[in-house]
């Protein structure tokens, strides 16, 4: 047995867990010997539903429908997967292999051998969603400069890099480092997937299982495999609740209140904390898109739309400037061939008409919450200066 593959025993089930590197050419082979090996009744896969389609479509890309990502309010959902995915890409073109290979040849392997292929990882999207609403402003802005930074990492990662990831010691020690900095994100990425792998695989169909897991994983999963745990839990998105649900209804209604109560003191005052609303949240927003290279029809619609979505919780000017530029600037075909690579740089990002889209719609947004604090402290400041 290799050394890169983890026996367990549970219920009488006996569970291979094979340690794989996602970007490494040696787990494709570590894969390939265990199912032989063992013979397996199920291979467990860490994909879901959606990395699955995608795996086995690369050219799924071309279907998807710029409207309705920005409508269903999925534009930062999708933009983080991009740039996970070609972070991933370019660690593995680094080592001359590719991006989840080892999860390919497990299915190619289920399928030839007519065995149980299981998906045993939680839909991302629902990953993604619960970090999110745990997260705090301050984390949130942290790891989204982290996620983004990695554009412009270049570093070079050998073999050797990689097979002392695998050891257990020293990525124990890289986990603790990640729970310093997002330890909600650790808790959500790592130690909960742990918990909902170790439940899939080991209800996987028959008596001996294979599961090609992340080599991150495996302590977690030999750790809850004789613990049964309840999926539904951990794929539940928390909604927040109590005083802070509300804020954001709040501050819009006490910016109106503060307007109207101004005019009645000082109507110039009042007129121009408008115009100071109007002016920074327009400008800001309308700024954002032209940093996206937005077409210029999305750079005026941002700024006629941000002053108004602003004061309304449910809406926000990037869905409308997404809207025009997606109308305007439809991606083509090619487009949504080209993600891939396009994803890989930096200058890619505003050249392909898919991700230029939804920079448009984010940073459209980003600008505005900006604008809406500078003219909101602005508001206050001239009704005070009207009493």
């Amino acid at each position: 047995m290799r050394e890169n593959i983890v026996e367990l025993n549970c219920a009488g089930k006996q569970i291979y867990l094979v340690k794989t590197a996602h970007v490494s050419k040696s787990s494709v082979e570590d894969v390939d010997a265990c199912v032989k090996e063992i013979d397996p009744d199920s291979i467990c896969i860490e994909l879901d539903e959606q990395r699955y389609r995608k795996l086995k479509d690369p050219q799924a890309w071309r279907e998807t429908d710029i409207v309705k990502i920005i409508k269903d309010r999925q534009v930062g959902f999708l933009m983080v997967n991009l740039i996970l995915a070609s972070f991933q890409k370019r660690m593995a073109s680094s080592l001359g292999s590719t991006s989840g290979a080892e999860m390919i040849e497990g299915i190619r392997l289920a399928e030839e051998n007519n065995k149980h292929l299981v998906l045993a990882d939680r839909p991302i999207k629902t990953t993604f969603s619960r970090i999110w609403a745990k997260l705090q402003g301050k984390e949130k802005i942290k790891l989204l400069s982290t996620i983004i930074g990695s554009l412009f990492e270049d570093e070079e990662i050998s073999e050797e890099d990689l097979a002392r990831l695998k050891e257990a010691d020293a990525l124990e020690a890289a986990l603790l480092e990640v729970s310093k900095e997002f330890p909600t994100a650790k808790e959500v990425l790592v130690d909960e997937r742990d918990r909902y792998l170790a439940q899939k695989i080991k209800t996987a169909p028959g008596d001996k299982v294979v599961a090609i897991i992340g080599a991150a994983h495996a302590g977690g999963i030999a750790r809850h495999i004789e613990e049964d745990t309840d999926l539904k839990t951990l794929e539940t998105v928390e909604k927040k609740k109590g005083f802070s649900s509300y804020i954001k209804y709040l501050i819009p209604a006490l910016i109106v209140l503060l307007i109207v109560m101004t005019i009645f003191n000082n109507k110039d005052l009042g007129l121009s904390q408008i115009r100071s609303w109007i002016l920074w949240n327009g400008t800001l927003s309308a700024l954002g898109v032209l940093l996206a290279a937005g077409h210029p029809l999305s750079i005026l619609t941002a700024f006629i739309m941000s002053p108004i979505t602003s004061l309304n919780p449910l809406l926000a000017a990037g869905w409308f400037a997404g809207l025009v530029e997606a109308y305007l600037r439809k991606p083509k075909v090619r487009d949504f061939e080209d993600l891939s690579e396009d994803t890989s740089s930096f200058k890619g990002f505003w050249k392909n008409r898919v991700t230029r889209t939804l920079m448009v719609v984010l940073f459209a947004n980003l600008f505005s919450s900006i604008g809406t604090f500078i003219s909101g402290i602005d508001v206050v400041a001239k009704f005070i200066e009207s009493l």
